[in-house]
Formats: structure tokens, sequence, C-alpha cells
């Protein structure tokens, strides 16, 4: 059985998904901010919509792969951090459009997949 992936394969795979959106006309805002609530790998605007982007790896597709890897809880510390963001950067929830998504690999790198829309406001 294989460990978890190290930090550097995390680092190296935000990266990967930075780089992804950038090419899908997404402009990077701010990567992995800490708060009390959470951290949040990529920050991103799409237009007018701000864009939380968790990034998730894993080696393989066993027990749902990267993406059933995103809990309920993980979901809602997602959005507590964002809203933490958003207060600390001048946005308030109410007046900007924002959303949450998620870029997976299941495996290595060409295995990418861009979920939208992961959280419920």
């Amino acid at each position: 059985m294989q460990g978890q992936p190290t930090k550097e394969t995390g680092q190296a795979y935000e990266q990967y998904a930075c780089q992804y959106l950038l090419q899908q006309g997404l402009t990077l805002l701010d990567k992995n901010a800490h708060s009390r609530r959470g951290e949040l790998d990529l920050i991103m605007q799409e237009g007018k919509c701000l864009v939380f982007v968790e990034v998730r790896f894993r080696r393989g597709r066993g027990f749902g792969g990267a993406a059933a890897s995103i809990t309920a809880t993980k979901r809602r510390r997602l959005y507590l951090a964002a809203e933490r963001w958003m207060q600390r950067h001048g946005f308030h929830s109410h007046h900007t459009e924002f959303r949450f998504d998620a870029v997976t690999f299941d495996g290595h790198v060409e295995a990418i997949n861009w979920i939208k829309n992961i959280v419920e406001g």
C-alpha cells in the first residue's frame, strides 16, 4: 500500500492545476491562503466570479479517487475559509459572485478533471 502524497507532490499538482486553469482563461489571485478555518489551494477569477479551487491528487481510483476525497466536512471548511478570505480582501459574500471548484488528478497529470460548483452556498 502506498502512502499519502508528499507535500512536494501536492505543490506540483497545484501548479499543474493552476497552469491548466490559466489556459482555460481564469486569472490567479492567490494560492495556499491559510486561515484558522482552513486552506484555500487556489483563488482564481473567471470574469466577475471568484473561484476557490481545491486541488486533489490520488495515486489511483481506489475508494472513489481524488474527487471522492472531498468530504462534506472539507466542503464546509472551504466555505468558511473562503468567507474569511473575502472579508480580508474587501469582498462581501452577499454581493460577490463566487463558486467552489475542484481540480482532481487520479494517478498522473494527464488524468486532470475540472469539477465546477462542488459546494452549495
